[in-house]
């Protein structure tokens, strides 16, 4: 096992109101167990930002964005052999205007275009099975035009309220079939550029800040957002597998509606700050598969899906030490996050994988001289909602497991301690370095990355819960 992150950045002043910006990153994980079994995923992203004053009140900012994700697992066997791969690979124009109107208001207004390639899941193998689930890149586009106002109503009061208008059109070279209660109805061809249906949604904002006094504030907003691209997982634990699918004509965007205030303070001189939050989502059109969901063998993963509502809502609490030697940050939060789909837990509220009841960070940060810092950070968090068997079956010598309650059970409890040191070196005009040593999961805590079952080999009847664990503790 091992991983890998480079990052690179470059700026070049072409003239005293115009300037280029370059940066680029490339990281890589990879995991293996002999020839028997590999999975490596990564990413590779580049920008070309353009920064330019156009007069002492407007300002523009261009974007060129690329973004590739892809992960490919390699299984091999006595009698099978087979790869799995995806990929997601966008292209990104993204155009915004700052306009500081006067003292008391400023705009910003813009664009952003995305073309989007999606490669689903490719099983190429030795077995019949999986050459026939051999799918094509689908292609979309993704567009947004916004606007934003920022007005300072009185001297205590700041309104932040905009709209954001999004487009996601289907763009060809695909058969997209459309399904009704799972059974397949129709099949809509779109030649190669031909685009197909397209999803036009509103995105309002509004946002109030009242300074109540000179060391504390209340916030108070509401927004739309809506989500075009989709996370499908049937795993125990985060992977990079997890598929990602856009919009189709089965598949709607996915809107969420926020409301949410907070309590904002700083005390002792601003030498410590905390905050309260509250907030509430209600979610349209959420995705998740249905019972018994064949993921492997279906030749269209969107037949195995399933759609409904969900909610989430919490409180955040945060405080943190802003001066002197000794600074550092406690954040808290409190959550539900549940999902309410027919056809799936008897069409009762369950959690969804997302949902984590506490979130706690700790950390820590001292100045131990003018070079040398020490840092610590503690993180603690309840283990994701999963769906385990809830008993088994024996059939003709096979374990058939028992499913009952979807996402029912929970994953270990996620916690560890980390621990670093830096170092500031010389600084010159033209040289700036500093050091960093880190040691990663300092207690060396086992936290669970996946959970299997298997019956036990002393006892058929009884079954053995068995956890991976990954990266235990090492030294950076």
């Amino acid at each position: 096992m091992y991983f890998y992150d480079l990052n690179a950045k470059a700026n070049y002043r072409l003239d005293k109101t115009n300037r280029i910006f370059l940066s680029g990153y490339l990281g890589r994980d990879v995991l293996g167990l002999g020839d028997q079994f590999g999975i490596d995923w990564g990413n590779t992203t580049g920008t070309l930002r353009w920064n330019s004053v156009i007069s002492p009140k407007l300002f523009s900012n261009t974007s060129l964005i690329y973004s590739d994700y892809d992960y490919n697992i390699q299984i091999q066997g006595d009698d099978i052999k087979f790869n799995i791969n995806s990929s997601i690979q966008d292209w990104n124009l993204k155009q915004e205007f700052q306009y500081f109107q006067s003292t008391k208001s400023s705009w910003r207004v813009g664009l952003n275009l995305i073309h989007h390639e999606l490669a689903p899941s490719r099983f190429e193998g030795d077995a019949e099975v999986f050459n026939s689930l051999n799918t094509v890149s689908r292609k979309s586009l993704e567009n947004a035009l916004y606007a934003n106002h920022v007005y300072k109503l009185t001297n205590r009061l700041n309104i932040d309220y905009g709209l954001r208008l999004s487009v996601y059109s289907i763009l060809g070279g695909d058969t997209y079939n459309v399904y009704q209660d799972g059974e397949k109805t129709e099949s809509i061809v779109l030649s190669k550029n031909k685009i197909g249906k397209t999803f036009v949604n509103p995105e309002p904002r509004l946002a109030l800040n009242a300074q109540l006094t000179e060391n504390s504030s209340f916030k108070v907003g509401y927004a739309r957002n809506t989500q075009n691209l989709h996370l499908l997982s049937n795993s125990t634990s985060g992977s990079p597998t997890d598929a990602w699918i856009g919009n189709s004509y089965n598949i709607k965007p996915e809107i969420s509606d926020q409301v949410s205030g907070g309590y904002f303070r700083n005390f002792r001189d601003n030498e410590y700050e905390m905050s309260v939050e509250t907030y509430y989502k209600k979610m349209q059109h959420q995705v998740d598969y249905k019972n018994g969901a064949d993921i492997q063998t279906a030749p269209d993963v969107e037949s195995e899906l399933l759609f409904g509502d969900g909610r989430a809502y919490g409180a955040e609490f945060f405080i943190k030490k802003r001066k002197g030697t000794f600074t550092g940050w406690i954040s808290y939060t409190l959550s539900r996050t549940e999902r309410k789909i027919n056809g799936i837990n008897e069409n009762k509220w369950y959690n969804a994988k997302q949902d984590r009841t506490h979130d706690l960070a700790v950390v820590a940060s001292y100045q131990l001289t003018k070079r040398w810092s020490l840092s610590s950070n503690f993180v603690f968090y309840t283990g994701n909602a999963v769906t385990f068997p809830s008993g088994k079956y024996n059939i003709e010598d096979r374990t058939i497991y028992y499913y009952t309650e979807r996402n029912g059970y929970r994953m270990p409890n996620y916690h560890r301690l980390d621990f670093s040191a830096n170092y500031e070196g010389r600084q010159d005009r033209k040289w700036r370095s500093s050091w960093n040593f880190s040691l990663y999961n300092v207690y060396g805590r086992e936290n669970a990355y996946t959970i299997t079952f298997k019956d036990d080999p002393d006892d058929p009847s009884k079954t053995l819960a068995e956890q991976t664990a990954l990266l235990n503790g090492f030294l950076v």
